[in-house]
């Protein structure tokens, strides 16, 4: 079965970007001119994923202006209280309907080389017949050199945090039936140590370039880099 539903997060403050954030949300910042957003809604309908959702709260009224404008068949999830990543999804379940479905988050530039990488990712979700699978990357393949890891793999491709080697790009598949949680607000992370610990969170790590507006610094360096082709 194909994942023909997605949500891309971009609810959160940025704060690491200012003072560019100050008036403007992260996801409307722009690297080799194109909107932040833009790569992750591009990104999901190469991939035909054709109904998305994208949760907001910071400035969440350009981010409204923006996608009624561009993008008018994508549904706008609006948090009045930020939800934080696991909370903003769990908001946002009803969309699902039920079905599996994909997340990003916004901060990651997704070009069109992560295709055949998602495709891979898909492919474990549904063989292993697990609950959730996440996309990492290498630490030597990070642009900003200076982000930590965040789990390990196994023979199997089940994650771990016995060693942090790999980065989480920002892509998840993910049922809807991990989403059991009594509080409204609350971390991704809270969900993907349960699955860890019911061996239920698979992954697939990517030999691709991971690019990342980080922070301020990072950000300007992407801007100005000459080594990718955005």
């Amino acid at each position: 079965m194909s994942i023909t539903k997605g949500m891309i997060l971009a609810a959160g403050f940025g704060t690491r970007l200012l003072p560019l954030t100050q008036n403007s949300p992260k996801p409307l910042l722009e690297v080799k001119g194109k909107k932040l957003l833009q790569y992750s809604i591009e990104f999901l309908l190469l991939n035909n994923i054709q109904e998305i959702i994208i949760n907001t709260h910071y400035l969440h009224e350009q981010i409204q202006s923006f996608v009624s404008s561009n993008y008018p068949n994508i549904k706008i999830s609006y948090e009045e209280t930020i939800l934080d990543t696991g909370g903003g999804i769990l908001n946002a379940l009803p969309f699902f309907q039920g079905e599996n479905f994909l997340v990003l988050n916004s901060d990651t530039i997704w070009t069109d080389s992560y295709v055949k990488e998602l495709h891979k990712l898909i492919n474990i979700f549904h063989q292993q017949k697990r609950k959730a699978a996440l996309l990492l990357a290498k630490q030597e393949n990070s642009f900003d050199k200076n982000l930590l890891g965040d789990f390990n793999i196994d023979h199997n491709n089940l994650l771990n945090k016995k060693e942090k080697k790999y980065i989480f790009t920002g892509c998840q598949i993910l049922s809807p039936l991990i989403f059991n949680n009594k509080n409204k607000i609350f971390s991704m992370n809270v969900i993907w140590d349960q699955l860890i610990q019911d061996n239920s969170l698979l992954g697939h790590v990517s030999e691709l370039p991971f690019l990342h507006a980080t922070n301020l610094e990072i950000f300007h360096q992407l801007n100005k880099s000459t080594i990718i082709d955005l």
